[in-house]
């Protein structure tokens, strides 16, 4: 992964519309807000629900799922170690630009490897990468599979799955960190609370 862009022939542009005109625009901050947990725990249930009912109190959120973006932006990658690494590094560099933009962005990506989360709040402005760990319990997990990737994955059909084949590095110090076995309306009271934010 270049940490530079290819071309040398490019100049960044920049606007006069600064980040405190957009949140004076909106009525709120901006911030990225990473979930990131083993499959099943919760995390678009989660987002979407966050989402709702932030949009409810007048917040401009929007939520960028991980299997959605891989039916678009990232429809070319798998899921090895280094497609895993792109993977966020894409979605990263999208939630820094509706960060910018001035929304509160919410991801559900399993995003299994601390480096690449790290990758991405490096992107950010101090406080406006909000990681969130859902720390479902495992069994937890596997019990409710509901698209049946933890049986195949035991079955050995879905190589590299993470959790039972391939590596989840769970955050050491997630601002938030939920179990999303109590219920969702519980959850996202607290997410919404940490949060912080205050339309006006």
């Amino acid at each position: 992964m270049a940490d530079q862009p290819v071309s040398k022939n490019i100049v960044r542009a920049e606007g006069r519309v600064t980040g405190a005109d957009r949140a004076s625009n909106f009525g709120h901050a901006s911030k990225t807000v990473w979930f990131t947990g083993l499959s099943g725990s919760g995390k678009s249930t989660l987002a979407f629900a966050v989402e709702e009912a932030l949009v409810a109190q007048g917040v401009a959120a929007y939520v960028l799922d991980g299997d959605n973006v891989r039916f678009g932006l990232n429809r070319d990658l798998g899921f090895a170690p280094e497609d895993r690494t792109e993977n966020i590094r894409r979605i990263g560099e999208v939630c820094r630009l509706f960060q910018d933009a001035g929304l509160i962005v919410l991801t559900a990506f399993v995003s299994p490897y601390q480096a690449d989360r790290d990758a991405v709040r490096a992107l950010h402005p101090e406080g406006a990468f909000v990681e969130v760990f859902v720390d479902t319990p495992i069994e937890v997990c596997e019990a409710r599979d509901v698209k049946g990737l933890y049986a195949k994955a035991r079955a050995g059909e879905i190589p590299e799955f993470t959790g039972i084949s391939a590596p989840y590095e769970a955050p050491e110090q997630p601002e938030i960190r939920v179990d999303t076995s109590r219920p969702l309306e519980v959850c996202v009271a607290e997410i919404v609370q940490s949060l912080g934010i205050d339309p006006s």
